[in-house]
């Protein structure tokens, strides 16, 4: 695979844009809206999964006007290939700041779900008061993990290789503003 800038620039001149900036936006707004309905009187931990959640952590905890505390976990299965392998941690949340607290959790992308399922598990063994997922692209398919879900979803994308927003192509184009799917993939 060639993984250069240039192949990279290759693929975004070709790829097809599934939602504009402008979209995308909203789309965080309407997360955000949600979020403080629930959390604006919770005192809430905002747990970013990095690297990929950044963008949306970022965009997200811009738009809440209420007091929040924001730690990361990095917890990868893709590691800057194409499809998962195995759970990695690079770092684990510690336990103090999780113990009692309203936990949410924020991702660019649910796609197949283990990830955020090996996190969910993890992050309920250190007894949060409450504990819930926000993503902002939600991948329709059929292979999700069993109890992979999101309580906060702000966008759908189609079953195709995407990224910007958070999520790359091989490490590429996650500052990009607006979520664009590779051509024929």
């Amino acid at each position: 695979m060639n993984r250069t800038p240039e192949h990279a620039q290759a693929v975004l001149d070709e790829a097809d844009c599934l939602h504009d900036a402008a979209r995308v936006r909203a789309a965080y707004d309407q997360l955000a809206a949600a979020i403080s309905r629930d959390y604006h009187d919770k005192n809430p931990l905002l747990l970013c999964v990095m690297t990929g959640g950044l963008h949306a952590t970022s965009e997200i905890s811009q738009r809440l006007n209420f007091a929040l505390t924001i730690d990361y976990l990095h917890a990868s299965r893709y590691r800057g290939d194409t499809q998962g392998s195995g759970l990695h941690w690079l770092r684990q949340i510690d336990a103090a700041r999780v113990q009692g607290r309203h936990v949410l959790v924020i991702d660019d992308i649910l796609d197949e779900g283990h990830t955020l399922v090996a996190i969910r598990e993890a992050l309920r063994a250190l007894n949060p008061a409450s504990l819930a997922v926000a993503v902002l692209a939600d991948k329709q398919h059929n292979r999700r993990a069993a109890g992979a879900h999101a309580e906060y979803i702000g966008l759908t994308v189609a079953d195709r290789y995407v990224f910007g927003c958070g999520m790359d192509y091989h490490e590429y184009w996650r500052q990009l503003p607006a979520i664009y799917a590779v051509k024929g993939l």
